[in-house]
């Protein structure tokens, strides 16, 4: 505890002389014209060898940097297209899934409609064999009746009574 105590004292004195020295050294007219000279040294030293490296015909820091910007960019739409194209060749697939089920629908329906057709077909002979009529009797035979039996000759009850 005594050391963190001192050692946080002597960081603070260290770091108030610190900025004390760099105000001083900031404030002096001297000093401080000699790094604006150092800057713009700096600043025409870039220039100079941006404009040396375009007339080689190479690409300066900035044009590298700005062209990994842009590959950047183009990557991550790119991913976004991907995305877009996976997507549509899921919905693509499921289109196809259920064409090819309603395929299998429209066969399906087919042979139903077939079925049913010839089912027409039957029940309506069946109805015209129903709703036929018998033909027309003939009319010397219409007092005929068929299902009543028939009477038997009165000669036969005459003999019969004879011979009692």
């Amino acid at each position: 505890m005594a050391d963190d105590g001192f050692r946080d004292r002597v960081s603070r004195q260290g770091e108030e002389a610190l900025g004390k020295l760099a105000t001083d050294l900031l404030e002096n007219p001297l000093v401080n014209s000699a790094i604006t000279r150092a800057f713009s040294a700096r600043e025409k030293a870039v220039q100079a060898q941006e404009a040396a490296m375009g007339a080689l015909n190479l690409p300066s820091a900035a044009d590298i940097d700005r062209l990994t910007r842009r590959l950047r960019t183009v990557s991550t739409r790119l991913e976004g297209i991907e995305e877009s194209i996976d997507r549509l060749q899921d919905g693509v697939d499921k289109l196809s899934a259920k064409l090819g089920s309603e395929a299998a629908l429209v066969e399906r329906l087919a042979a139903l409609e077939g079925q049913l057709s010839k089912l027409t077909h039957d029940v309506s002979h069946v109805s015209d064999a129903i709703d036929a009529v018998p033909p027309p009797v003939p009319r010397e035979q219409e007092r005929l009746a068929v299902d009543t039996p028939t009477p038997k000759p009165a000669r036969k009850r005459a003999a019969a009574k004879k011979k009692s």
